[in-house]
Formats: structure tokens, sequence, C-alpha cells
């Protein structure tokens, strides 16, 4: 692989940046610096710390990146609940998102067991 962008774990990741974004659109003007903004970073912290993963040199350093970025994909999944307990979006407009989370997630958890026990 020459690049991060050939992992399937990318394409996952930038489905889900998309969605985040469609959906977070529909949050209200008042969660502009709140929900919205933390979900929009959380998001694309998945996909730059994969790239940065995917850059060092070192199983260890790639391990702990990817990591990282499975943590973000559980704070995207935990947000979107709270949107939903809050009544700012549905679950039918979610599960999609809340899916690509969690596909994401485990991608990562396959690279991290890779570069965790190289």
């Amino acid at each position: 692989m020459e690049s991060f962008t050939d992992l399937d774990v990318w394409q996952k990741g930038m489905q889900l940046v998309k969605e985040a974004y469609v959906l977070t659109r529909k949050l209200p003007p008042e969660e502009q610096y709140g929900l919205t903004a933390q979900i929009r970073r959380a998001v694309v912290s998945i996909l730059a710390n994969l790239a940065e993963g995917f850059s060092r040199a070192t199983a260890a350093d790639k391990a702990h990146k990817y990591t990282t970025s499975r943590g973000e994909c559980s704070e995207v999944k935990a947000l979107l609940l709270v949107c939903e307990e809050l009544g700012l979006l549905q679950q039918k407009e979610t599960s999609r998102a809340k899916n690509l989370s969690d596909e994401t997630g485990r991608l990562l958890s396959g690279l991290i067991q890779k570069f965790a026990h190289s």
C-alpha cells in the first residue's frame, strides 16, 4: 500500500465524515459551537489520526495513533446518541452514521492488532 487513502478503513471513515456533516447541518444554530463542532472535530480526527499512524515508522507508534482514531469513533457514536436523547436528531437519522462508526472502529481494531503485536 502506498497511501493511507488506499486503506478500506479510510474509505469507510470518509463515508462517516460525509454522513456526519449531513447530520450536523440538521442541528439547531445554537449548537454550532457545541455538538456540531464537537462531532465534526471528532469525525475528522478519525481520518487525521489514521493518516498520521500510517506514516509513523514504528509498529508501536502506528498502533497508538490507530487506537486514538478508534477512540474518536466511539466519541462520534456517543455524541450522536446524545443528540438523539436531547431530541435534536432521530434514531432513524443517525443509524447509518452509528453503523459507519462501528464499522470504522472494527477495521481500526484490525490494524491495531496487526501493529500492537509486531
